[in-house]
């Protein structure tokens, strides 16, 4: 995930400090992917420094505003004119660590897949409970946490998925001895 270009995309909305930029982020994604405000300074920091951002200086409450420059707006209008590259994929902790059960003696592989499966389709479930219940009072600014949710859903229902296939291969591997 985009930090950088989160915070710039805000940026052109209105000018901010980092406080309201993580507020602002968490509100629109449904806190999905909480920013720790560390993270959100550390990152102003840096777009200071690479010419994308300004600071405006303070806004009477002790806060430092900061504003996007020319440079930050065309990059963030390059972020959302390209595609999110999918070449290197984030690691995936589920997916290595059932690698490593499988080529390790003395794990309970179908132990650790149920383990996961009561997880994933509790998140499924929740997700779902969620999305039904922002239907149900939808306003326009729902929308962004539509999207985010949908996503988490199929993201969801997908793992649960590829956790039933491990299962099946799990027995396919136990049906083939000597292996």
């Amino acid at each position: 995930m985009s930090i950088r270009h989160s915070l710039l995309a805000l940026l052109q909305d209105q000018p901010r400090y980092g406080y309201e930029l993580r507020v602002e982020f968490e509100d629109r994604t449904g806190a999905a992917w909480p920013l720790n405000i560390g993270q959100v300074y550390t990152t102003l920091d840096r777009l200071e420094r690479d010419g994308l951002v300004s600071k405006d200086g303070d806004d009477g409450g002790g806060h430092v505003v900061y504003s996007i420059t020319d440079a930050g707006a065309e990059e963030v209008e390059a972020w959302f004119a390209g595609a999110v590259d999918r070449g290197n994929p984030p690691r995936n902790e589920i997916a290595i660590k059932l690698a490593l059960a499988v080529s390790l003696p003395d794990v309970d592989t179908s132990a650790v897949i149920q383990s996961q499966r009561e997880v994933s389709v509790k998140a499924l479930q929740e997700h779902t409970q969620a999305r039904k219940a922002v239907s149900a009072n939808q306003r326009s600014s729902d929308t962004a946490w539509l999207l985010v949710l949908d996503s988490l859903i199929f993201q969801a229902e997908a793992e649960v998925r590829w956790l039933d296939l491990c299962e099946a291969r799990m027995v396919q591997v136990q049906r083939r001895p000597g292996e």
